[in-house]
């Protein structure tokens, strides 16, 4: 397409603008503007807004061929005036109507502030809509650029402001090397102007030179080397990898070794929930319920107060946690035997709310606590020494995160993995091939339950106490959200789903009030920009890409070898 569409443009920019509305009218905006990305230049709210025009931007652009450079800059000029207009209404409005705030309680002063850049209302939202737009141009640029100079130049701009988000983390990591090495890098909030042009040109040189040479000699390398030499690669790979995690708590720091723990613990539910919903296929929305019985069956058996029954020691307990949970597993599997879909997903649902009701019972409570939940459960104990701070939990689940990914790696590539990928593409096919349903159903679930009652059980013990809010619905959508973010039956992809969608959250901190919603946009943006997810397995992305198989002389287009 090469003719200008000028309702398309506007269309489309004004979809950008009332979403940018809506981020500023819903607090997003102020919120975000806490955290500086490069001090001085742009805030973290300010990139949301700025994000908005550079995307109706790029979007308006993508309609026309690459080689139409007017009707490119045209669109994107438009998009870009047009998602500046509602933020400037908004400005306009709050002038005359000063009680505004009574109905939108997050429409403040700061928030005019930020959109006007701290200016007269009038002229800073004229100067808004200049920004907004000069951003939609350069998102419209973007696509007509040689494809040699948009990788380097997006990958420079991403890498960048990734760093500029993350700031706190790097600081965090930086600070023993000395005060005068942080002040350089980093403002009060933020990076430094200079950091930022340094990582952003260094990004640049270094993607172009991967893109010019360093694939092609990379690539020339590995198959010049003999089977013998690749083995050895791959082997200091692994060593130079478990090295690198053996020492992350020393390099991370007691609040980042915290929230790897984090991630950690839902890396290791998501390797159980993998099996069953992206290996099995069953969609089971009640899996938090495994994870509780396995910290409450901890906590009973463990506790050195008036719950505890056994005052046991961890590892005497942990595999009666873990079978209980196995055993509630395939209690749950018999009566779901011939549900699939959404009737799966409900009575899943249900399981898991019962378990929830229960645990928060006054009937239960002389048992297990009841809302008070149990306490004074002991931290976990080896040869007199006692895992008491965040990087001893580590290593613990470490251990846990490895056992489930080598346990789910042999799965898979196993009779039962094959059997398990057969019922998630066609049970009534796989069944009438011979494949025991019930087995194997059963097999998924207990699988599955098992991981979570691991995680539940190392949860417990490294709180020391637990109670019934911890085991709500939201872990079962959270660890279902993170396979889908990260790749249904991807093993790589559940560790990717856990830092995107845990790790993230809990290293910007103004994430948390929004976290529900950003999940939803993630999604939302998933389904439609990558199905498959970050890091999908192979036979996922065989089935969304299949014009990109290699098929050679031998190998005909249907996949099939030739005899």
């Amino acid at each position: 397409m090469s003719q200008f569409d000028l309702r398309k443009a506007i269309n489309i920019g004004l979809l950008g603008g009332v979403i940018a509305l809506s981020v500023s009218m819903i607090g997003m905006v102020e919120t975000f503007d806490q955290r500086d990305v490069i001090t001085g230049v742009i805030s973290l709210g300010q990139l949301l807004l700025f994000s908005a025009s550079a995307g109706v931007g790029y979007l308006t652009a993508r309609q026309y061929d690459e080689k139409a450079t007017q009707p490119v800059l045209l669109s994107g000029l438009v998009a870009g005036v047009m998602s500046g207009l509602p933020l400037f209404g908004l400005i306009l409005v709050t002038m005359f109507w000063t009680s505004i705030r009574d109905s939108f309680v997050n429409v403040s002063e700061s928030l005019v502030d930020i959109l006007t850049f701290g200016m007269d209302p009038i002229v800073g939202g004229i100067v808004l809509i200049l920004a907004m737009t000069a951003v939609g141009v350069l998102g419209a640029v973007i696509h007509i650029l040689p494809d040699r100079i948009r990788k380097p130049f997006v990958y420079g701009l991403f890498i960048t402001l990734g760093i500029g988000m993350l700031s706190e983390v790097l600081l965090n990591i930086l600070r023993p090397f000395g005060r005068s090495v942080t002040r350089l890098l980093f403002g009060t909030k933020g990076i430094t102007p200079i950091t930022a042009v340094v990582i952003f040109i260094g990004s640049i040189i270094w993607v172009a030179w991967w893109n010019a040479n360093g694939r092609d000699r990379y690539q020339a390398r590995r198959a010049a080397m003999s089977e013998t030499q690749q083995g050895n690669a791959r082997k200091a790979s692994i060593g130079a990898g478990a090295l690198l995690l053996m020492v992350l708590p020393f390099i991370l720091g007691t609040y980042l070794t915290e929230v790897i723990d984090n991630v950690g613990l839902y890396i290791l539910m998501g390797f159980g929930l993998n099996i069953v919903v992206g290996f099995a296929g069953l969609l089971d929305l009640g899996y938090v319920a495994f994870f509780a019985i396995g910290a409450y069956m901890m906590g009973i058996l463990t506790s050195t107060g008036d719950i505890g029954i056994a005052q046991m020691s961890f590892w005497a307990a942990l595999p009666l946690s873990v079978g209980a949970s196995v055993l509630a597993g395939v209690t749950l599997g018999i009566p779901v035997l011939r549900m699939r879909g959404d009737y799966l997903a409900i009575v899943t649902l249900g399981f898991g709310e019962i378990i929830r009701v229960l645990v928060n019972s006054d009937l239960l409570k002389p048992y297990i606590g009841g809302a008070q939940g149990i306490l004074q459960i002991p931290k976990p104990e080896a040869f007199g020494f006692i895992f008491v701070q965040p990087r001893h939990s580590y290593y613990l689940i470490l251990a846990g995160c490895i056992l489930a990914a080598f346990v789910s790696w042999r799965l898979r590539d196993s009779r039962a993995g094959r059997r398990w990928m057969a019922l998630r593409e066609d049970e009534d096919v796989a069944e009438a091939m011979g494949i025991q349903l019930v087995t194997t159903k059963l097999l998924a679930f207990g699988m599955g339950a098992a991981f979570s009652g691991l995680a539940g059980a190392i949860f417990a013990s490294r709180l020391s106490s637990i109670f019934p809010h911890s085991f709500n619905l939201l872990i079962s959508i959270n660890v279902l959200s993170l396979i889908i973010v990260g790749g249904i039956g991807s093993l790589p992809g559940v560790v990717v789903g856990a830092l995107v969608l845990v790790g993230m959250p809990e290293l910007l901190r103004e994430f948390a009030e929004y976290r529900l919603l950003l999940y939803g946009a993630l999604l939302i943006a998933m389904m439609l920009a990558r199905p498959e997810g970050l890091w999908p397995s192979p036979i996922t992305r065989r089935e969304m890409h299949p014009d990109e198989l290699d098929v050679g002389p031998e190998t005909p287009a249907s996949g099939i070898p030739e005899r």
